[in-house]
């Protein structure tokens, strides 16, 4: 019987009959299919805690603070050479203040966002110095991308300002009201203001247009520190207390013109 059992097959297969163990190896397959699903979690953990770790903190540069300075008069400078796309020059003279910044979003499976800039404020006697400040945080969604967008948010009220002013946390579209801003030249005859914060944004990059709503704006202490010399706090600064740095000039001119 057992003779013929082995026979049958031979004749069915051309080879050796199946051995007892090779049905079996199924078993392993499933335990490595189950193993590569581990590392694949494994790995998506990691690359979102390395996001996480990189724009929960403000994006900063080599040069520091200066280098934020000069590329707020470089923003506001592109934004002037676009006259469809540009600020209506009764919004920048009824401004209270001024935010702007650049900041980077990328992400592959996870994504994450962080960027750096100044603010500056309107006193009795012009503008005042630069107040640095930040933002940073990370999202989920299947996006694969990068993209670095400028901002220019225009302060309407003194409360804004004030806002800054106090240092620590604040949060556009929370305790802050924002809206886009009106554009171009055919806006200047309808400028009364309707939230307390306008937002202008000029962006490059495999995303759709990036929105600041939602996001904490944070106080950079330690840069004011560095940048003023000593310790400094933004209500100083934007209450112009406290002189501008040689190299805030060429910022403060860029605005004086609003």
């Amino acid at each position: 019987m057992q003779q013929g059992y082995r026979q049958q097959h031979i004749m069915d297969f051309g080879k050796e009959p199946l051995r007892p163990e090779w049905g079996r190896r199924t078993i392993p397959n499933r335990l490595t299919c189950r193993g590569d699903e581990r590392i694949k979690r494994v790995l998506l953990f990691l690359l979102f805690s390395a996001l996480v770790a990189a724009f929960n903190a403000p994006v900063t540069y080599a040069d520091g603070m200066q280098d934020d300075v000069d590329r707020a008069v470089a923003i506001i400078q592109a934004f002037r050479n676009i006259p469809e796309r540009s600020i209506p020059l009764e919004v920048l003279r009824n401004a209270r203040g001024v935010a702007i910044m650049t900041v980077i979003k990328a992400g592959f499976i996870v994504s994450g966002r962080g960027g750096s800039g100044v603010v500056v404020a309107r006193t009795g006697k012009g503008w005042s110095g630069p107040s640095a400040i930040g933002t940073g945080g990370a999202g989920f969604g299947f996006q694969i991308g990068a993209e670095e967008t400028d901002f220019i948010f225009v302060l309407n009220t003194r409360e804004a300002v004030e806002a800054f002013s106090h240092g620590g946390n604040l949060q556009f579209g929370g305790n802050m009201s924002i809206a886009a801003g009106p554009l171009g030249r055919t806006a200047e005859a309808d400028v009364t203001p309707v939230a307390a914060v306008y937002a202008y944004s000029r962006s490059q990059g495999l995303f759709a247009g990036m929105s600041l709503e939602g996001a904490v704006i944070v106080t950079r202490n330690e840069m004011n520190a560095e940048y003023y010399g000593g310790p400094v706090t933004p209500g100083q600064i934007l209450s112009g207390k406290v002189k501008a740095p040689a190299g805030a000039r060429k910022l403060q001119k860029a605005l004086a013109r609003y």
